[in-house]
């Protein structure tokens, strides 16, 4: 058996094969001695699940283990997403949330996230901790739990319905009044995820008139994984074309990633949506502050940064180390390249559902104007260009062997331009005279290398794609 560890956004494992109702006790155990220490009197997890194989019936079996600990149980009564989840955990005060989800991955995965008492997921010096207790768990016999309906019938696991709550708060985090008096067409793909009954029935209360696809229960996600990434939004994409809508939108298996399609269906970068809501929230509410992204993440941020004069952090790749910034106060907007992102005011955790509709806020008050137009005036102003790219190389052995080697020794110049600075905050970053960069970053889990680029023309991407491939042999 695979060893049970937390990644950037939580444990994630193949059904079935690591996850596995005993293991989910196994975690949960672990989970409930920690919240048990550190979650303050008669501590309360709000408990959630997405719409995958069996993540019902595991959240069921969670709750009951938490509540078999002495720990006060809120169990949602449907699939939720992960940012409504984060949500009710700061609304009721809770120490924190344990919600079964895999996100964007593929159909055969699930996954068990904690997060604590922010919402945010929590920081790695407590998954390491949490990975510790199970290691020594693993090897004792597993003590048989009382059912969840004896659970139910002491009171110690309650039924909630977040939505009402959470859907309130987006009425004060968006312009609704903006959005109703654009008359926008919005397409909308919600991946089969548990997005289904939030996006889109706050669309037609914003007054959009909307067009909704894949919005059944659907645990195998059509076949396909759930992200909404441009080569999953094809059908999307000929629904904006041939429908004449202002935009197609989408989010993923639990809600906290967003896709955004022009009115062409053009697939429009996430990296450049956060610079386009970064630039959206300073002038049109007059917001002040820093903005956080991740070492992955275009500089294209950076650019609108300078040119309002605030100022820029870069964290390590996971939204625990951007949502950190918000707990803290110190940003009004906090994204990541893998279509992320969360506001000042909200919980530190990623909100698709807020992304989406605040890009639908941004065309609303623009007239509804394309987002590639808005795009080239934010180039226009800033007084730069930049295109991004991320690459999935895949590795041979013999390269993944020789990969650490050919990183410890780098070029001086890259496509013709000299290195000024190395950055190693995760991976390898070049950084060049131009301002353009590549990072290398090579995946903990499988044999492939995450390359990210950044430059001032398609043909600068292409040759930095190909430099970054010599450079890497692959």
């Amino acid at each position: 058996m695979r060893p049970i560890t937390f990644g950037t956004s939580g444990w994630r494992d193949v059904i079935a094969d690591t996850f596995t109702f005993a293991n989910v006790r196994l975690v949960t155990r672990a989970i409930a001695e920690y919240v048990l220490v550190e979650g303050g009197p008669e501590p309360r997890v709000v408990v959630g699940y997405d719409t995958r194989f069996l993540s019902e019936a595991f959240a069921a079996e969670a709750a009951a283990v938490l509540a078999a600990h002495g720990i006060r149980v809120f169990l949602c009564n449907r699939d939720v997403p992960t940012p409504v989840v984060a949500y009710e955990v700061t609304r009721r005060g809770a120490a924190g949330a344990l919600n079964v989800t895999a996100s964007h991955n593929p159909p055969e995965y699930n996954g068990l996230k904690f997060s604590g008492p922010s919402g945010g997921p929590v920081q790695t010096a407590i998954t390491d901790r949490i990975e510790a207790r199970v290691q020594e768990l693993l090897g004792q016999p597993e003590a048989p739990y009382p059912p969840l309906t004896e659970m139910e019938a002491k009171g110690l696991v309650v039924r909630i319905d977040p939505r009402p709550a959470y859907l309130a708060r987006l009425r004060e985090l968006v312009n609704f009044s903006a959005i109703a008096a654009a008359h926008l067409k919005v397409a909308v793909d919600l991946l089969y995820g548990t997005a289904r009954g939030y996006l889109d029935p706050i669309l037609l209360e914003a007054g959009c008139e909307v067009h909704t696809i894949h919005d059944s229960h659907n645990p195998g996600f059509g076949g396909h994984a759930p992200d909404p990434s441009e080569e999953n939004l094809q059908e999307l994409a000929g629904v904006v074309r041939s429908g004449g809508f202002h935009l197609g939108v989408a989010t993923d298996g639990d809600a906290d990633r967003y896709g955004i399609l022009d009115r062409n269906g053009s697939f429009i970068e996430p990296n450049y949506i956060l610079a386009l809501l970064l630039q959206h929230l300073i002038k049109t509410r007059g917001w002040r502050g820093g903005v956080a992204r991740s070492v992955a993440t275009s500089h294209l941020v950076d650019a609108v940064a300078r040119h309002q004069a605030v100022p820029v952090y870069e964290t390590k790749v996971g939204f625990k180390y951007l949502g950190e910034l918000i707990t803290q106060g110190k940003v009004l907007l906090s994204g990541e390249e893998s279509a992320g992102l969360s506001i000042q005011g909200h919980v530190p955790e990623k909100d698709g559902i807020l992304a989406v509709l605040l890009v639908i806020e941004m065309v609303a008050m623009a007239a509804g104007r394309s987002v590639r137009s808005l795009l080239d005036a934010l180039y226009a102003e800033v007084g730069t260009v930049i295109h991004a790219r991320r690459l999935n190389l895949h590795l041979s052995p013999e390269q993944q062997e020789r990969l650490a080697g050919r990183l410890k020794e780098l070029p001086t110049r890259v496509a013709g331009l000299r290195v000024v600075q190395v950055g190693t905050l995760e991976g390898t970053k070049l950084l060049l005279e131009d301002g353009s960069w590549l990072l290398v970053r090579p995946s903990g889990t499988e044999p492939v290398v995450r390359l990210y680029v950044d430059a001032h023309s398609q043909e600068q991407i292409e040759e930095l794609t190909m430099a970054a491939r010599e450079l890497l042999g692959v």
